[in-house]
């Protein structure tokens, strides 16, 4: 059974007594990103149970869980620009 993009959730979760965080995801890019820090860094970010197809849980240093403000599109502009004249294109996202 195929999950909708609704349901596809990712859920994060940590406490103050902890120095790691719990992260559940459906979302493929974010598990390939947990799957490559885990292969670069196994002793601190690990997954919780097997992963598979379609969903995953790893343990990963809290530090790593971040809120930050958007970008202002002021901000964005500017940067897209400064990108383009130092010849900086965006990463393939072909797989």
């Amino acid at each position: 059974m195929r999950l909708t993009p609704e349901e596809r959730e990712t859920i994060i979760l940590y406490n103050e007594a902890e120095d790691t965080a719990s992260v559940y995801t459906h979302d493929p890019r974010l598990m390939d990103k947990l799957r490559k820090l885990h292969e670069r860094d196994p002793e601190k970010v690990y997954p919780e149970r097997p992963v598979l197809p379609d969903v995953a849980t790893y343990t990963v240093p809290k530090r790593c869980v971040s809120i930050r403000p958007p970008y202002s599109d002021q901000r964005r502009t500017a940067q897209s620009e400064r990108a383009k004249h130092h010849g900086i294109t965006p990463p393939s996202r072909e797989k």
